[in-house]
């Protein structure tokens, strides 16, 4: 029987994705590049293990035997899912990961014709904003005939990770992108908006996601913006690197997050749906143990996909404590 592997197994939201996985029997094996953080985890959780860097392309093929589905959690993401895409499509393994940078979306965007001779899907974004996005945004619009366009914002609450702290302090200072006319555009910096995500209209500032890319591919919508409201303690200040490795359970617990959708038709006419959950990681570990159940079992459609497209619309309302209403 084919297995699912999570490299990176031994980071913050890897972890709690082995976790999610062990718990609901999916034939797993955990990997990375610390030997003793792999070993120790393997054991806790009674699963195998494999230990390999990514610089070696033969030992990746040769640690990949055996494996139907490869969920990377393994970031910078920059630095690793170059490299686990092109291994997954050498060896006929479908990759998913949890990344929420552009780049690894125009990739696959990129690999797409590549990856369905190979027979291989890949699914970047298999939990976390791009399930919770595309899942809202695809109900929102289908609530009309005749969208026209699409902005999303996520609620962040409570404290980030590490990892995830240097990914959107690189997405900040990054050039801002909306989608118009079905093209990625540059947008004005700093740009404010009211966007209202079930109490009342707050600030959201505009950021680059990687949801400017598979909501576009999944609905066909040609103008999509994305924005954030961070509350809590925002985005951290100072040395990244010195950032707990993330926020406790019992922090966890106390920061829900919600996002909005708001899709304007050829009309003018505005409809509003808001998706409430628990928090971001624990949402993230859930889905993309999920996704990688549901992928091992047979669910896959070669390509790049993403999460909405394949599993549908109605995929985050499966994950955890997760509603989607309309305003």
């Amino acid at each position: 029987m084919k297995k699912l592997m999570i490299y990176g197994a031994t980071g913050y939201t890897g972890r709690m994705a082995a976790q999610c996985a062990a718990a609901a029997g999916t034939p797993l094996v955990l990997a990375g590049r610390n030997q003793a953080a792999v070993v120790s985890l393997a054991a806790s959780l009674g699963v195998e293990y494999r230990v390999f860097p990514l610089d070696d392309a033969p030992v990746i093929d040769q640690s990949l035997h055996g494996i139907g589905v490869l969920l990377n959690c393994a970031g910078p993401f920059a630095s690793t899912a170059a490299v686990l895409m092109r291994a997954g499509m050498r060896n006929g393994v479908h990759y998913l990961d949890v990344a929420a940078e552009l780049d690894g979306y125009l990739l696959a965007e990129a690999l797409d014709a590549e990856a369905r001779a190979a027979g291989v899907m890949l699914l970047p974004g298999s939990g976390g904003s791009v399930a919770m996005l595309g899942c809202l945004a695809g109900h929102t619009v289908s609530r009309t005939s005749n969208p026209a366009s699409i902005r999303v914002a996520m609620h962040v609450s409570g404290g980030l990770s590490r990892g995830s702290a240097v990914s959107a302090m690189a997405s900040v200072t990054a050039e801002t992108l909306a989608r118009a006319g079905g093209k990625l555009v540059a947008s004005t910096p700093g740009a404010i908006r009211k966007l209202d995500f079930g109490q009342g209209p707050v600030d959201c500032f505009q950021v680059t996601l990687p949801d400017l890319v598979t909501i576009w591919r999944a609905t066909g919508v040609p103008d999509i913006e994305a924005f954030v409201h961070v509350t809590g303690e925002g985005f951290p200040q100072g040395d990244l690197a010195a950032l707990p490795d993330g926020p406790s359970e019992q922090e966890r617990l106390a920061n829900r997050y919600q996002a909005v959708a708001e899709v304007t038709d050829s009309g003018g006419a505005v409809l509003r749906s808001v998706l409430d959950t628990v928090n971001g990681y624990t949402f993230t570990a859930s889905a993309a143990a999920e996704a990688g159940r549901r992928v091992l079992a047979g669910e896959v459609r070669a390509g790049f996909q993403a999460p909405a497209m394949l599993f549908g619309i109605g995929f985050a309302g499966t994950i955890a404590d997760t509603t989607i209403f309309d305003l």
